[in-house]
């Protein structure tokens, strides 16, 4: 049978990243002796008074149709939230409700690009990227990061990338897999260059909320960046909501007015209880933002003292969010190969981070998006594996004739 080619574009490459997370999850399920850090969803219940409003909503018979684009009070609490990170004054007119930021990803580059069209992406980047622009027949086009410079930014890098055929700049601030927080000063030298070639700006700050020490600058607040820039958001990690799939679109009500066309097609409105909860965790219950930010920033710091030990691994410390880079390349293992011998010998799972671009190869990602003991106790395994390759490559070294 005959399969568009689009099938092939929204596979990606890196999709086979997740072959060790899900077989973790699957060990997991059997009751073995694994520790899953291979994934960002937050070991956290959702916060009680959230979960308390979408059951009332429920009782009270909310399983109706709702709008397209999302519920006025949901929609004006985002844009508030939006305009507290600093962005310019918006309304709920510039804003739409999907089902979680990566649907806004895919709904935003449906409605910017065509066959043809050049992407500028700032590499490393998250693995659903390069099939979330495929999908619409635009190329990707990477600009690397590199660990040498902290995985900060390249500004000449991104002009020497324009071509005629380019249409838009994506990234994430805060970014994953890195954590690194984009400074004002560097967003405002990628807002020129947006400006000066008339492009679209797709900002992911999903992490947004879950900064450390550096603060979060929103793009669409820079000058003259509104009405060129999409701002993509999320509840999944803020309010530990991944699986309420709640994630939205700041954006020129024009493109607002053309993604809630797309939504009236894909995905009719979200269920109303579910928008009611949200509701709740951007207003009333937003407090639990900040404990849940505090709790990452400790645990990236327990993660951090636990990898010292090693002497063949090199953690990158994050500016946010709940994942950190190990720079294996010591080992003389590729991270692929690491990761992989890693989970058999200690039953840890971590991401090739290659997966996430070029950028990232020889490092692999490791979520602290778990409890403190079985953070620790992850650690202790990753540092007794590496202590075993030191002493087996030092071995080896010894055997070797002079």
């Amino acid at each position: 049978m005959h399969y568009a080619p689009r099938v092939d574009r929204v596979s990606g490459e890196g999709a086979a990243a997740w072959h060790i997370h899900g077989e973790a999850q699957a060990a997991l399920r059997q009751g073995k002796d694994v520790i899953v850090m291979s994934v960002g969803d937050p070991d956290f219940a959702t916060p009680a008074p959230i979960v308390a409003r979408a059951v009332q909503a429920l009782e009270a018979g909310d399983t109706h149709y709702t709008g397209i684009e999302g519920r006025s009070a949901l929609r004006q609490a985002i844009a508030a939230e939006a305009m507290r990170c600093g962005a310019p004054a918006v309304s709920e007119h510039n804003v739409i409700v999907l089902a979680g930021a990566q649907n806004a990803l895919f709904t935003a580059s449906l409605c910017l690009f065509s066959p043809g069209d050049e992407v500028v992406v700032l590499d490393p980047m998250y693995v659903t990227y390069e099939a979330t622009i495929g999908v619409s027949g635009a190329q990707l086009v990477r600009v690397p990061s590199m660990g040498d410079r902290g995985f900060r930014p390249d500004v000449d890098a991104f002009e020497a990338a324009i071509t005629p055929r380019t249409r838009a700049i994506l990234f994430s601030t805060p970014a994953n897999p890195s954590g690194v927080v984009m400074s004002r000063e560097e967003l405002a030298s990628i807002a020129e260059i947006a400006k000066r070639h008339d492009l679209w700006v797709i900002s992911d700050e999903v992490y947004a909320a879950l900064t450390f020490e550096a603060e979060h600058c929103i793009m669409a607040g820079l000058p003259g960046m509104a009405e060129r820039t999409v701002t993509v958001g999320s509840l999944s990690k803020s309010q530990a909501m991944a699986g309420w799939r709640v994630g939205w679109m700041l954006a020129p009500e024009p493109l607002i007015g053309h993604a809630r066309n797309l939504a009236l097609c894909m995905l009719y409105g979200l269920p109303g209880f579910i928008q009611e909860a949200a509701t709740t965790a951007l207003t009333d219950a937003r407090g639990q933002i900040e404990q849940m930010r505090d709790t990452y920033r400790r645990r990236r710091d327990l993660a951090l003292d636990g990898l010292r030990p090693a002497d063949n691994l090199t953690a990158v410390s994050p500016q946010a969010g709940m994942f950190l880079l190990i720079d294996v390349r010591q080992t003389g293992m590729s991270a692929l190969d690491f990761a992989w011998a890693l989970y058999r010998a200690e039953g840890v799972s971590l991401l090739d981070g290659a997966a996430f671009g070029p950028s990232t190869a020889g490092f692999v990602r490791l979520s602290f998006a778990i409890g403190d003991e079985e953070l620790q106790e992850g650690c202790r395994r990753i540092c007794r594996f590496a202590a075993r390759l030191a002493a087996d490559q030092a071995a080896e070294k010894a055997e070797s004739p002079a």
